[in-house]
């Protein structure tokens, strides 16, 4: 079995400080694997890179379109930055509901300048609270219970299951408890790749079709509510409008590319976030997703800068090649 290979050096003053493992898997909607480094099959949590299908599924139970903003912030692993507090107000208020109903854990935000200006953490705050005020609204329009949301039993997380089952042809996942509460699915990273590759495909996902059309335009409509400032995800689809992206906790990186009707899923081995990023933009650049002039405009986000003081001493750098095929 192919183990994991180095995919992010950290450079100092001309010195390889540090090194990330990790591993790729690259595969069309079929479910083939078309490219990988490292081990595609290996076993992963699919975290918030779900969050797509999550909110899809919330949507859907819903019965109603909310609109382009308050679907991305569905979407979201959000920097609890003003913009995204508003915004998850307002989709707790279309359900009849204030931030009291949330049952994701109390946060600071993850926006450092947002972090400054807070007075304490909270619920409405935490990455994950647009996830969670959507289900509200899905439990709100469907009569479910508010209070047990997060419960696997839940009729919401038993939807949530059964697409996700559907999503990946496997007969079974690992179903486990994500840091927000909520049940989490373990699957192989070529599985999650597989899913962003019909991501860009709704056609293939029969009555949930139009809302993972929904929130997959709304995510490329409104891209900063996704993340915000300084995030891969929102950089990435600010400047690829055909790119799907989503990141997850310890290190997951995923991407739809709608024009190859391919999908990219990254996984760093020591959960490292600073090379998520990097090597997610090195797998799109090597399957011909970013051109010259967008891998120009994503800069730092590429090769993220090591600071010395107050200048540029080095960098976190992508620089690793993609086997083709492995079936």
């Amino acid at each position: 079995m192919p183990s994991s290979v180095p995919l992010v050096r950290v450079v100092r003053s001309g010195f390889q400080e540090s090194v990330h493992l990790g591993d790729v898997a690259v595969c069309d909607a079929r479910g083939r694997v078309v490219a990988s480094a490292g081990d595609p099959t290996r076993l992963v949590f699919a975290r918030s890179s779900m969050k797509p299908l999550q909110a899809s599924v919330s949507l859907d139970a819903a019965g109603e379109d909310p609109g382009d903003r308050l679907i991305a912030v569905m979407c979201a692993s959000h920097n609890g930055e003003a913009v995204h507090v508003r915004t998850v107000r307002r989709l707790l208020s279309t359900a009849g509901l204030d931030e009291s109903a949330l049952r994701n854990p109390s946060g600071w935000p993850l926006d450092p300048i947002s972090m400054a200006r807070a007075r304490r953490k909270d619920r409405i705050r935490h990455n994950c609270s647009g996830k969670h005020a959507g289900m509200l609204l899905a439990c709100v329009r469907s009569g479910w219970d508010l209070g047990a949301y997060l419960r696997p039993r839940h009729p919401l997380q038993r939807r949530i299951l059964g697409a996700v089952l559907a999503a990946t042809d496997l007969e079974s996942v690992k179903v486990g408890i994500d840091g927000c509460g909520v049940p989490v699915h373990g699957m192989p990273l070529r599985t999650m790749a597989t899913i962003y590759a019909r991501l860009t495909e709704p056609e293939r996902w029969g009555r949930l079709g139009p809302a993972v059309a929904r929130c997959t335009e709304a995510m490329r409509a409104e891209p900063y509510l996704v993340g915000g400032r300084s995030r891969t995800d929102t950089a990435l689809m600010t400047h690829a409008s055909g790119l799907i992206v989503k990141s997850g906790a310890e290190a997951l990186a995923c991407a739809g590319v709608s024009g190859l009707g391919l999908g990219v899923a990254v996984k760093i081995a020591d959960g490292g976030e600073r090379a998520s990023g990097p090597a997610l933009i090195r797998t799109l650049e090597l399957v011909g997703a970013l051109s010259a002039s967008q891998m120009r405009a994503l800069g730092d986000f590429a090769t993220r800068p090591v600071t010395g003081g107050d200048r540029r001493v080095g960098d976190v750098v992508a620089e690793f090649a993609l086997d083709r095929p492995l079936q």
